[in-house]
């Protein structure tokens, strides 16, 4: 199945492409109406058609598999959470306008948005791309990933939603859902959120919290590391959270010259689809035919906290509750053998501000924390 060609809907920085690449999937049109993004799309895939607006699109081309990062703003915990109302997310209708006008849809359909949309309005966005799906007559599965469980110290919850025609989209999607990661509070290095300290830290052990378009601030978000043994507080630089997200160091480069400048890179790489999770679920696509895995024996039909279900035409739903978000193969890797190639001391600045919303907050303190941020900020209590 390496020969299927490719249709790549809201293509971002090209995430999908690049991971559907190294598994041997070919894409052949990508639509994306960003500018900064545009640049960053015609300068890393030149060979490939590239067009402007999904909803000026009639049908689409002829192709086996059809991926998209929907627009997530209105979907994410950090945005507006007008769900498909929104202008941004509800342009996920424009999929099965496409579906519908196409004279020969796509085997296989592949979609993903921030894990949140499980919780926004119960989940609503997501039942209505799983209700859509069905009525064209795909089965389809979903699940959570986490890019931290793909090789990348990076926490990145995201849902994939695969549709499928022929196959089956659970064996495709639910390899490893029995190998649940360890939880810990604690490392040697701990990531956070220096711009969200009314809402939420963000706190990562050994890996950094999710990279993100934009803060509750309206600033480009950066998370920023604490290594717990020397009392350092850095934030990664442009080109790591690059690589934190899987692409090479400098994918970004051409955003420079258009108006969103280096603020735009930073969003651009916020709302990526990261690499290697796509590759993984392009090299399981590429050997659909070969899984079968047993996880019809998971889940329940009651809706119910879960992230990860599977459906189909005139089939009952049914929801697995505390499924592993990553493969079969334990892939973690810490931020300190990742290593930041361009990381940058937190400011004096930015961490007064960061302490003094935290402090403030409701949130319930780690002291020894906060006394390292103020000991970075020349402090010798923290304050009341």
């Amino acid at each position: 199945m390496s020969n299927q060609t490719v249709a790549s809907l809201f293509s971002g920085i090209g995430g999908f492409e690049v991971g559907f690449a190294k598994a041997g999937l070919k894409t052949s049109l990508m639509c994306e109406k960003d500018s900064a993004a545009q640049a960053v799309l015609r300068s890393r895939f030149p060979e490939i058609s590239l067009v402007d607006d999904v909803t000026a699109m009639p049908r689409l081309p002829k192709c086996d598999a059809l991926v998209g990062g929907w627009p997530c703003q209105d979907l994410s915990q950090a945005g507006r959470m007008a769900g498909l109302d929104g202008s941004q997310s509800g342009l996920v209708s424009h999929v099965f306008r496409l579906l519908d006008a196409t004279p020969k849809k796509p085997n296989t359909i592949v979609l993903e948005n921030v894990a949140f949309s499980l919780n926004l309005q119960k989940g609503k966005a997501v039942r209505y791309v799983t209700a859509e799906l069905a009525e064209r007559g795909y089965r389809w599965a979903y699940r959570v990933l986490d890019t931290r469980e793909f090789g990348l110290p990076h926490r990145r919850r995201r849902i994939f939603i695969v549709g499928m025609l022929e196959g089956d989209p659970g064996n495709l999607l639910f390899d490893g859902i029995d190998r649940v990661a360890p939880a810990s509070d604690w490392a040697a290095n701990i990531g956070f959120y220096w711009t969200e300290g009314n809402r939420g830290v963000g706190w990562t052990p050994d890996a950094v919290p999710p990279l993100k378009g934009g803060s509750g601030l309206s600033i480009p978000s950066p998370p920023a590391i604490w290594t717990v043994e020397t009392g350092l507080f850095q934030t990664p630089g442009i080109e790591d959270a690059e690589r934190l997200q899987g692409f090479p160091a400098g994918w970004t480069a051409a955003a420079r010259d258009t108006n969103k400048g280096e603020r735009g890179r930073w969003r651009l790489v916020g709302n990526a689809v990261s690499v290697p999770v796509a590759t993984w679920v392009g090299q399981r696509l590429v050997a659909s035919e070969a899984h079968s895995l047993a996880y019809q024996e998971h889940g329940t039909e009651t809706l119910s906290q879960h992230n990860a279900a599977w459906g189909g035409p005139k089939q009952t739903s049914r929801y697995i509750p505390g499924a592993g978000e990553g493969p079969a193969d334990e892939r973690r890797v810490s931020i300190a053998s990742f290593g930041l190639n361009d990381a940058q001391t937190l400011s004096v600045r930015a961490a007064e501000g960061f302490l003094r919303r935290y402090m403030k907050s409701g949130l319930t303190k780690n002291q020894d924390f906060a006394q390292a941020l103020a000991t970075h900020c020349g402090l010798e209590e923290v304050p009341a």
